[in-house]
């Protein structure tokens, strides 16, 4: 059985109110009596993609469980490879693989620098199609990045989700071992399929989304404690989420 937490927009920025809610999740994590195969963090760690928040995310984010981090549309990409993955800055997309002696774990770089929406370009999906075709039938793979790909019916994320994913999922579509696609930017727990793979959104650790039907002022609950996904493929090779807030 393999067991993921999955963590997603962070929006740390210097401010008491986004670390704490970072901590208490981190904490969480770190007391449970369990090793976590992996913990997934998909985005927007940084609210400002400033150095200094990154500092405070590593700081953050040093859990005893292996600990996978993707970009979002309000990280940086130069400040996000120089202070969180201790690689020279650069421009180019932030594609990373860890292969376990359990399961792959493809992170892709889903952001357009100076934009909401997202996409993952032709760069991007080579070297995804690359991981998968090197990768024994029999593994299963994880496969991360932040926006979402598909339409979900909410006037505040549908502009800015990820765009033209036929493609992603014509890749999914033919590697049965992808046991699921994990993104963020939904700030809200989500479950859907692409390719015929389970698809599942991290809520959001710094808020939550209000449901499209409901009366409120603007889309997001600030006031709700923070949550994080808990995903499983078992031995019998079925997926299942748990979602939890964090007192």
């Amino acid at each position: 059985m393999i067991v993921i937490a999955h963590l997603s927009d962070l929006h740390l920025d210097g401010g008491a109110r986004a670390a704490d809610r970072a901590r208490r999740v981190a904490g969480f994590l770190d007391a449970l009596p369990y090793d976590f195969d992996a913990v997934l963090v998909t985005g927007d760690i940084a609210d400002h993609g400033r150095a200094a928040e990154y500092e405070e995310a590593r700081e953050l984010l040093a859990l005893r469980h292996p600990t996978l981090v993707c970009p979002g549309n309000h990280d940086d990409r130069a400040e996000f490879r120089r202070v969180l993955l201790g690689e020279p800055a650069a421009e180019g997309p932030i594609n990373q693989v860890r292969r376990t002696a359990r399961a792959v774990y493809a992170l892709c770089d889903s952001t357009i620098p100076g934009e909401d929406g997202g996409r993952l370009d032709e760069q991007t999906l080579d070297w995804l199609a690359g991981v998968l075709a090197e990768t024994p039938g029999d593994v299963p793979v994880f496969v991360a990045f932040h926006h979402q790909p598909v339409v979900l019916h909410h006037p505040a994320l549908d502009p800015i989700g990820m765009d033209a994913p036929d493609r992603l999922a014509a890749l999914l579509a033919r590697h049965p071992n992808v046991a699921a696609v994990l993104c963020g930017h939904c700030h809200g727990a989500v479950a859907a399929t692409l390719g015929g793979r389970p698809l599942r959104a991290a809520p959001g650790v710094v808020n939550a989304l209000r449901l499209p039907w409901e009366a409120a002022p603007g889309p997001m609950d600030h006031d709700v404690p923070p949550s994080l996904a808990v995903h499983i493929l078992d031995d019998d090779g079925q997926f299942l989420t748990y979602y939890r807030t964090v007192p």
